[in-house]
């Protein structure tokens, strides 16, 4: 597979299935009408010609019993108050529509319809795993998705989408691989769902580059309130070799912590299991809140896609939610779903300011970054261009472009960079059976 117009599923990612995108816009009502029905705006009119208000719009999901990122959308309100205090991007005020998907795919289709409504030139730094309900509408109007968090197969694959970095994918490929040279046998706990189906093949991917044997598959629920069960099988499989232990992996997005609350009771004789996971499913709130160094994540391994949060070249976004978020406590700028935002918008900064003083559209958007536009994100990534964004169009991911990531460690209870710079998971990738 060449070409970059065919389409994948959604959810986590769905590699192997092709994506049906319809001709027209899905028929959905508007989603967060106003202020009071939960949706934050920056005032403005709508519009991106001429001196006119820059309009985009970030979604996630908020209030639902699994995933939740409100800090995503709250970070892009509080970008916009920074941005338009120093007189906008370019000289034009950015207007910042939120959305809230609702982890569904109907709020997802609404959101979209509403990005179409309010003529947005991009969806920036948003979360859903709902690319089924979402991508047809921005398609059928050109609204380029910049920066989507990572967490379907669509936005590795749709023309549409500009990711900032490899998604789940190159987070798993990158474990395995370490992992390869750390652990004796290896338990992956993942959701029992479209959206984890894929997520064997890809940690298999990494700990296959490094010689090792697959790692045991255990479905559970995503939205369980214990894994008792679950911990125990994962505790008796990375056990049974009594000269080398393993590891367990849970991959279970907000409910990791839930399952490391069980674990912890379960581990307490087979000490020398080690634990790993991926960023998103932990961050340094969630080990103080599990007790730090004493806690279960004392010397786990964690891929994550930036430099760990306490760097300094998260300067800048800790600036912005200092002067601008006005105590907003959704925002933590450990959180790799506000991480991301940010470096979305840095995205959409460089942008603008190449249009210059030309009409900001999405047609605009979209030819600037298809035109090779080389982006600095400030060293929080490489530098990002999707002009040639090829290389890993024969495992289904196109649009990838960012394959590096990080390796962190839990010392001290602290989350600390475990090696030095980024490691490139590109080939990798090339080796995973995505089929």
């Amino acid at each position: 597979m060449t070409g970059r117009r065919r389409i994948r599923n959604t959810h986590l990612p769905a590699f192997a299935q092709p994506f049906r995108a319809t001709a027209g816009k899905l028929a959905a009502l508007i989603a967060c009408a106003s202020l009071t029905v939960g949706c934050g705006v920056i005032p403005g009119v709508t519009g991106g010609a001429g001196d006119d208000p820059i309009t985009v719009m970030t979604w996630a999901p908020q209030d639902t019993k699994a995933t939740n990122k409100p800090g995503m959308p709250a970070l892009a309100l509080a970008y916009a108050r920074s941005i338009n205090a120093q007189g906008g991007l370019n000289g034009r005020k950015l207007r910042v529509l939120n959305c809230n998907d609702h982890n569904d795919s109907v709020s997802a289709a609404k959101c979209a319809e509403r990005a179409v409504d309010e003529k947005v030139v991009a969806v920036v730094g948003s979360y859903s795993q709902h690319a089924d309900s979402f991508f047809p509408t921005l398609e059928s109007a050109g609204i380029p998705y910049i920066g989507g968090y990572g967490v379907t197969g669509a936005e590795f694959t749709s023309p549409l989408s500009y990711p900032v970095n490899g998604g789940q994918p190159s987070l798993l490929a990158g474990l395995g691989r370490e992992l390869a040279e750390e652990c004796g046998p290896v338990a992956l706990v993942r959701p029992d769902s479209i959206a984890g189906d894929e997520l064997p093949a890809l940690l298999n991917s990494g700990l296959s580059a490094g010689g090792h044997a697959d790692a045991a598959d255990q479905l559970a629920a995503e939205d369980a309130t214990e894994y008792s069960a679950h911990s125990q099988q994962a505790l008796t499989y990375t056990t049974s070799d009594p000269a080398n232990a393993g590891c367990v992996v849970p991959a279970l997005g907000d409910r990791t912590s839930t399952f490391m609350d069980s674990f912890r009771r379960g581990r307490e004789e087979s000490a020398d299991v080690r634990t790993a996971t991926v960023l998103g499913s932990v961050d340094q709130t969630v080990i103080d809140a599990s007790g730090g160094k004493s806690g279960p994540y004392e010397g786990a391994y964690i891929t994550g896609w930036y430099p760990v949060s306490s760097d300094r070249r998260w300067d800048g976004l800790k600036e912005v939610i200092s002067k601008h978020a006005f105590g907003d406590n959704r925002i933590d700028p450990s959180d790799a779903g506000v991480q991301t935002t940010w470096i979305a918008y840095t995205v959409l900064k460089a942008v603008v300011e190449s249009i210059g003083d030309d009409p900001v559209t999405a047609r605009a958007v979209r030819r600037a970054l298809d035109n090779g536009l080389q982006i600095s994100t400030g060293g929080l990534t490489p530098k990002l261009s999707w002009e040639h964004s090829e290389s890993l169009a024969s495992v289904g991911l196109p649009q990838l472009v960012n394959a590096d990531v990080t390796l962190q460690v839990v010392r001290d209870g602290r989350l600390v960079a475990a090696r030095k710079g980024f490691i490139d998971v590109t080939k990798t990738l090339l080796q995973a059976d995505l089929a």
